[in-house]
């Protein structure tokens, strides 16, 4: 039994209500279980209970056992002076106020359904993966539809917290901070947060100067990524290099050291070279690209603001001095997914709601659009009947695994609370 099951049964009412008693025999009746804010302080605020004839509107208080009031010294704390009810599993201790008085106690094992309880435990038995998986196709797809639009709006408000960090940095210029997203993007997993501390170190102001010479923009890049810090015969390497020390001193900029970017385990086409050359070619060929992106609520429109290839040098080359065959290297509707899924969409969500309008339906029509992302996470929800047709469905996946499955979250989650109903009706 754990805490978390109490404030369930507590906040929806899940016992007998119509024949309550105290520990001490006074009967209660609930006007108002209060408010569940899960803060600092008793479980429920202002709730509005009477006990025996005396009508009480203050906290509620909810523990395993009334010993673990003394346990967690809630004795010693003032936010617990007005708490009106005591609700416990099991009573084996009187707690009083600080004038001496009793506070009443609620011992709600007396007043729970054994269905409800029975289910409970099945719940939270421990599977191979998560605790519900064998009940999975008993839940009606309306439940996990509408139960899915919430947690991927949960994951956009996490994606996007970041963005109101970089618009603080960059003075609300929202170019800048679509470079800088770009940028972590162009770098996946393992090199993106080093693409983007390099795009940091780089003033947006430089890049908007410098974004007609391509060329450019790959030495600032490829400089700062300590690319060029060794000596080569390529002529290609050595104007770059030329390039970049001649930019440090135009701008007066300071070359910091990061961690270097990797290339192990990556296929070539997703070497950094062959991403920052990428990204170099997106910003000199498009200017202006957040005001072009920000609007765009189709899809195929997204593919052509992002149809780029390498410079030419990089179509046969991965490795500097190093020769390889003829590719042009495009960026493939794959990598423009994942764009789409971690750049523009926050950035069209953060936006829209710092002009006060809400952009949600569009939002979910485009992520409808976009093919569902494939990982362990998705192939296990599917062996379990819930499969991903769409980049919305795979993202709300992720936040339920991540969020509520990985932390045991059973009661906050729509299908954790189906099935606990479902069991007791």
């Amino acid at each position: 039994m754990k805490e978390a099951f109490l404030h369930y049964l507590w906040k929806f009412k899940k016992f007998d209500t119509l024949n309550l008693f105290s520990v001490s025999k006074e009967p209660i009746i609930i006007a108002n279980v209060g408010q569940y804010l899960e803060l600092a302080g008793p479980d429920f605020f202002n709730a509005q209970i009477t006990v025996g004839s005396q009508k009480w509107a203050g906290n509620v208080e909810i523990h395993l056992k009334s010993s673990d009031w003394y346990v967690h010294n809630h004795e010693r704390d003032a936010n617990y002076d007005n708490v009106i009810l005591h609700v416990v599993w099991e009573h084996d201790a009187e707690i009083f106020r600080k004038d001496n008085s009793i506070i009443p106690v609620l011992e709600l094992k007396s007043y729970v359904d054994k269905e409800t309880i029975a289910n409970y435990q099945a719940l939270i038995t421990p599977k191979s993966w998560i605790f519900c998986e064998r009940d999975l196709r008993d839940v009606p797809s309306f439940t996990i539809n509408n139960w899915q639009e919430r947690l991927f709006f949960e994951r956009l408000e996490r994606k996007s917290q970041p963005i109101d960090d970089l618009l603080l940095k960059t003075n609300n210029d929202w170019e800048a901070v679509l470079f800088c997203m770009l940028a972590k993007n162009f770098g996946l997993n393992t090199n993106g947060a080093i693409f983007n501390e390099i795009v940091q170190a780089i003033p947006f102001s430089i890049i908007r100067k410098e974004g007609f010479e391509t060329e450019n923009l790959e030495a600032l890049l490829f400089g700062f990524a300590n690319l060029l810090e060794t000596d080569k015969e390529d002529v290609y390497f050595k104007d770059l290099k030329f390039r970049y020390y001649y930019l440090l001193h135009k701008y007066q900029l300071e070359a910091p050291v990061f961690e270097p970017v990797q290339f192990f385990k990556h296929r070539p086409d997703n070497f950094p070279t062959i991403r920052l050359s990428q990204f170099a070619n997106l910003y000199g060929e498009q200017h202006n690209l957040f005001s072009k992106i920000i609007g765009l609520t189709k899809l195929d429109s997204i593919y052509d603001a992002f149809k780029l290839t390498v410079s030419t040098y990089w179509k046969t080359h991965y490795l500097f001095d190093k020769e390889s065959s003829f590719k042009h290297k495009k960026v493939s509707k794959s990598f423009i997914n994942l764009i789409v899924i971690n750049t523009i969409i926050p950035l069209q969500f953060a936006y829209a709601k710092s002009q006060g309008q809400n952009p949600s339906e569009e939002i979910i029509r485009l992520m409808h659009e976009v093919a569902p992302e494939k990982n362990a996470i998705i192939d296990k929800f599917s062996s379990f009947g819930i499969k991903s047709n769409s980049a919305f469905d795979s993202q709300s996946l992720l936040q339920l695994k991540n969020e509520y499955c990985a932390k045991s979250k059973c009661l906050d989650c729509a299908i954790g609370t189906y099935l606990l109903k479902g069991a007791s009706s």
